[in-house]
């Protein structure tokens, strides 16, 4: 199918030519606020405590991280980290889907959402139902995907969330039942609009061309996503099992990330529930959420790039002592893959995830990639120790294998992100949902305003 957008030139509003930079360097001062007011009036940057953790907002059944611990003055403890799906250990979920042999992404969604595990039946009539939903609606695909491409496919999937309002004949209806049928549809809706907006984008932007393949109901979202994003259509049961792996451990993480909060957010206000979604997939594309996957992807790709031979340690370890001076990558000083806000000793989710990685590379000849990640979790924190002279815990995160697997697997870097979402819209639907039912209050901060009052001077006079 050919695109027919055309590439149109932007048009130039007259100005003057550098009344623009003048404005941005004269608003770096403006909206500048003295750092030293913050402790005064006890606001909580970043709704952070002053020892990093998180300012309590709110209350959930959903999911709980476990990263630290703390003693009897606040301070934090470092702890083994874990993870809970309403009350499950996140290892005994994958454990037990690893020993069945059998996908279980469909069963946590349903988990996260209904609050309990399904029976056989309860299960095989949700998987259905999702199945019903794989299709997007009539004409979709032609008119919001294909022939209005984007550079940035999580930009292409809020705008499909957001265009799916004008397709649903009860929009605006958050009665529960309502807000759950939504939820489903788009569960079953994503892994055709990732394909679709990563075909179109590699169409129009990189001149290849389009492999559209038609959803399957009766596969997992797993087998969908591989299926739609290769030209031939064609994978391995293992390579579907370890990616269904891969979006059960990025499903859910509590209340207090970003994206979540924002579900929470955004949902309090009574809006619909594809403005809701939309707002988090926004979240999620920022660089310090989940577009951090993408940060270590590129840092791996810099380091391959700079490095002449990744198995030799010492000259990986010069790379990262010039990234952690910010000489090296993109300047930022960290070390992407390696620390997280709440875990100290252990992220389970890599801990999971790099088994798996493991025995992928193993059977795809990457082991040398897979050596790499597993040298960078383990001098990292005393690169780091060595340059800043602090010592604390820093533990791989789950970003640090998921892009050895996706290497594996052949999947697009780019469409990294857009993985991390299809994942996470579980657990946005199902705190969403948890809003709705048990929020019913606007969310209200406070924020404390420092300008000084100031008299008004007429324009001849200034």
């Amino acid at each position: 199918m050919a695109l027919i957008r055309k590439k149109l030139k932007k048009v130039s509003v007259a100005q003057k030519p550098d009344f623009i930079a003048e404005m941005s360097h004269a608003l770096e001062n403006v909206d500048e606020i003295d750092s030293t007011l913050y402790p005064k009036y006890n606001v909580k940057r970043g709704l952070r405590n002053a020892n990093g953790t998180g300012v309590v907002v709110g209350l959930t059944k959903i999911g709980n991280v476990v990263g630290y611990a703390t003693d009897e003055n606040k301070n934090k403890i470092a702890v083994e980290g874990e993870l809970y799906y309403r009350g499950y250990n996140i290892k005994d979920l994958v454990n037990s889907y690893i020993k069945e042999d059998r996908f279980g992404f469909e069963e946590v969604t349903f988990l996260l959402n209904f609050g309990f595990l399904p029976t056989k039946e309860q299960l095989d009539e949700f998987c259905r139902l999702i199945g019903q939903r794989r299709d997007l609606p009539q004409g979709f695909a032609r008119d919001m995907i294909l022939t209005a491409p984007s550079s940035n496919l999580m930009n292409k999937i809020a705008r499909s969330v957001l265009a799916l309002y004008s397709y649903d004949d009860n929009p605006d209806d958050t009665s529960i039942s309502n807000v759950l049928r939504q939820s489903i549809d788009l569960i079953g809706n994503f892994p055709a609009i990732i394909a679709y907006a990563y075909q179109a984008k590699q169409s129009f932007y990189a001149n290849e061309s389009m492999y559209l393949h038609y959803p399957i109901p009766e596969l997992s979202t797993a087998e969908n996503i591989l299926r739609m994003l290769r030209p031939t259509g064609e994978f391995t049961d293992l390579e579907a099992k370890i990616l269904d792996l891969c979006l059960i451990l990025q499903c859910e993480h509590g209340g207090g990330n970003n994206s979540s909060f924002t579900t929470h957010l955004i949902s309090s206000s009574g809006t619909d529930t594809y403005s809701a979604i939309a707002a988090a997939v926004g979240s999620l594309k920022g660089p310090k959420h989940g577009g951090a996957n993408i940060a270590v992807i590129n840092m791996l790709k810099d380091l391959r790039e700079n490095v002449s031979d990744i198995t030799n340690e010492r000259q990986v370890d010069e790379y990262l002592l010039n990234v952690l001076k910010g000489k090296a990558n993109d300047g930022t000083g960290l070390i992407y893959g390696v620390g997280h806000a709440i875990y100290t000793l252990s992220d389970p989710r890599a801990m999971l995830l790099k088994d798996m990685a493991r025995k992928l590379a193993q059977q795809s000849g990457m082991e040398d990639e897979y050596n790499l990640c597993a040298y960078i979790e383990k001098r990292a924190p005393e690169l780091y120790t060595a340059v800043t002279g602090v010592e604390k815990p820093m533990c791989a995160n789950v970003d640090l294998y998921s892009g050895i697997v996706y290497r594996c697997l052949n999947i697009p870097s780019d469409v990294a992100t857009p993985l991390f979402a299809t994942a996470r819209l579980s657990g946005w639907t199902a705190h969403r949902i948890e809003e709705l039912i048990t929020g019913k209050k606007l969310m209200r901060p406070a924020y404390i305003c420092v300008q000084e009052h100031r008299d008004y001077v007429p324009l001849d006079e200034r």
